[in-house]
């Protein structure tokens, strides 16, 4: 509309409506008009809900945390980020000062690996990377400057199962922080927070989300104040999410168990198809009764042993080529979650910061894969699988 000066003007509201919509409204706008400068304060400072400018937050981000809240029993509501690696240096970043130490899992996902071991030491921050699964190692780790233990629950790519439980009687003990990087099991499979982990980190970009289409991460703690503490570091450093991503995310959740149940039911049967492949040195699955943690799998996850699955040809770099190629209608690529089943390479990927030596000691030689199962037929995928380890074992 116009006013009298002719002036371009903005209409001050949508059209009203008796009725709402079914499905989530995306609200791009990065700016929201307040009313005076008093409602403004009222906002800021809590006694009014609203919204104020994108980067603080904006209702497609809150759609989603609260889904997420819900599926975890976050005790506060949680943090949604721009991406998962945003949700961990919410964590490593916005949680320790320059003298503090930090404890990591030793088969961390390989940006995080990086994170710990090249720019946390950079900024005065030490860090030590220790087996989750050895009590004895993770206890003598611990100084009097530790400020937290940072795992995940199933490992990435090995699919280690971390003693949460030890971990976190450990970290009560010695006051330090327990957290749990949650992506690969999801709260489907196992809820943190219930085994007495202090902050929780999702890659939502993976299995919650589970299309390959929206980036984004999560992250919520116990304790309020820390809560409060990784939200205005998120706010401070621009982590904040896109409407747009938060919008695909929240339709991909609402049909995550029913992926994630059928995902993880083709997982167990293509473990045991790769098995009995000739050309497949080992098969890791912690649903399998071959796995070193499957007694503590069953323990922690309840029966829920996830949708991925690692294995190692009888090969090196050659064999893992023809694998790839001879894999006819799998995507080859660095991610996890989607609906269609996906092959990442660490050596290629995610651990390629590694020096091979380094990746061979965590058991990622050349010829390891990781699959993230999707939901194809079962009996498909593994005829596809028998046709490329076949071609693998030619090479």
């Amino acid at each position: 509309m116009k006013n009298e000066k002719g002036s371009i003007m903005r209409p001050d509201a949508l059209p009203e409506s008796a009725s709402r919509p079914v499905a989530t409204p995306l609200s791009p706008s990065v700016v929201y008009a307040s009313d005076t400068p008093d409602m403004l304060d009222q906002q800021y400072e809590g006694a009014l809900h609203g919204y104020t400018y994108a980067r603080e937050g904006h209702p497609n981000a809150d759609v989603v945390a609260k889904r997420l809240d819900r599926l975890e029993q976050a005790p506060h509501s949680g943090v949604v980020t721009g991406s998962g690696m945003a949700a961990v240096s919410a964590v490593l970043l916005g949680l320790t000062r320059a003298g503090d130490h930090v404890i990591g899992g030793n088969q961390l996902y390989g940006r995080s690996l990086r994170m710990m071991t090249e720019d946390l030491p950079r900024l005065g921050i030490a860090t030590s990377m220790v087996d989750p699964g050895d009590m004895d190692a993770m206890r003598a780790a611990i100084r009097p400057e530790t400020r937290m233990i940072m795992i995940e629950a199933v490992s990435n790519p090995t699919l280690q199962v971390a003693d949460v439980t030890g971990l976190a009687a450990l970290a009560r003990e010695k006051g330090v922080l327990l957290v749990v990087d949650n992506t690969f099991t999801t709260p489907r499979a196992f809820r943190p927070f219930e085994h007495g982990a202090d902050i929780v980190i999702h890659s939502i970009t993976k299995l919650l989300a589970g299309h390959s289409d929206a980036m984004l991460g999560y992250v919520a703690a116990r304790d309020k104040a820390l809560n409060d503490q990784l939200r205005i570091f998120m706010i401070t450093s621009g982590m904040n999410p896109s409407p747009f991503d938060c919008w695909l995310a929240e339709r991909g959740m609402l049909s995550f168990e029913l992926r994630f149940d059928r995902a993880q039911a083709t997982a167990m049967i293509l473990a045991d198809h790769l098995a009995g492949l000739a050309g497949i040195k080992r098969v890791i699955y912690p649903g399998r009764r071959d796995h070193p943690d499957h007694a503590r799998a069953q323990k922690l996850l309840a029966g829920q042993f996830c949708n991925m699955v690692s294995f190692e040809l009888d090969g090196a770099r050659g064999a893992a080529n023809a694998f790839t190629r001879a894999a006819d209608g799998l995507r080859f690529a660095p991610t996890l979650g989607d609906v269609g089943t996906t092959l990442s390479h660490p050596a290629s990927s995610s651990h390629r910061g590694l020096s091979a030596q380094n990746r061979e000691a965590l058991g990622m030689s050349e010829g390891f894969f990781r699959v993230s199962v999707g939901l194809e037929d079962p009996d498909a995928l593994c005829a596809v699988f028998t046709q490329a380890v076949a071609a693998a074992l030619e090479s």
